[in-house]
């Protein structure tokens, strides 16, 4: 079954242009023209991904972002947030709120599709030797895409899910920042490395007391330690 990607943006032209690479790419694709638009194709079609505008009409692709990210029904899904080249701000605050991924405006479509084929790609089982670990109250497995923490579920994204299961799978060995963009987000230049501070960030608020096991080395990256 094809993959269904949900575009938002209001700008008919970024919408038939991103419909048409994506469709050429073999996904099937819906649209929204605003965010309320949005939040209700999202809730009910529930996409595999999300391709989401920050400068929507109403309410905004931020406040979307958010919007998704605290129902329980649409906090995992991937989402890729559409800034102006201009608009730094804005993918930071785009990644703080929860998106995986952003692309600036104007973008490559070919770009695009790529960075919506990695992003899926994380939610399917790795092919890992160790697919199961447990440090204490942490809990990663990672064939039913599950973190727990005192036996409570965690919820994570895609993004976050891959991350923190690179970091455990190096336990003990500091991971640079460069080096997170290369695995996890299959980043092959170097962009805007605080994209893996954010990510970092909102990990350890998600894992409350086990963020003890993410240490950050300071002007390096980060480790998972399990001492």
């Amino acid at each position: 079954m094809s993959k269904r990607i949900l575009v938002v943006d209001d700008e008919p032209d970024a919408v038939e242009l991103v419909a048409f690479n994506l469709k050429a790419a073999g996904f099937d694709v819906i649209s929204a023209e605003d965010g309320e638009s949005a939040l209700s194709k999202a809730s009910h079609f529930v996409p595999d991904l999300i391709v989401l505008d920050v400068m929507l009409p109403a309410v905004d692709g931020l406040e979307v972002c958010k919007i998704l990210r605290r129902d329980p029904a649409t906090s995992s899904l991937p989402i890729i947030m559409l800034t102006a080249k201009a608009g730094e701000i804005d993918r930071v605050l785009g990644l703080e709120l929860g998106a995986d991924d952003y692309v600036t405006k104007p973008f490559s479509p070919r770009e695009l599709v790529l960075r919506i084929k990695n992003l899926l790609s994380r939610r399917q089982t790795p092919d890992k030797k160790i697919d199961h670990f447990q440090f204490s109250e942490l809990v990663i497995d990672v064939p039913r895409h599950l973190v727990m923490v005192d036996n409570k579920k965690v919820d994570l994204t895609p993004t976050e899910f891959k991350l923190l299961t690179v970091l455990a799978e190096r336990r003990g060995r500091v991971q640079s920042r460069e080096r997170l963009l290369q695995d996890v987000w299959d980043y092959d230049s170097m962009i805007d490395t605080r994209t893996v501070d954010t990510h970092v960030r909102r990990l350890r608020e998600k894992l409350d007391k086990a963020a003890r096991f993410l240490d950050t080395v300071r002007g390096v990256g980060y480790r998972f330690s399990d001492d």
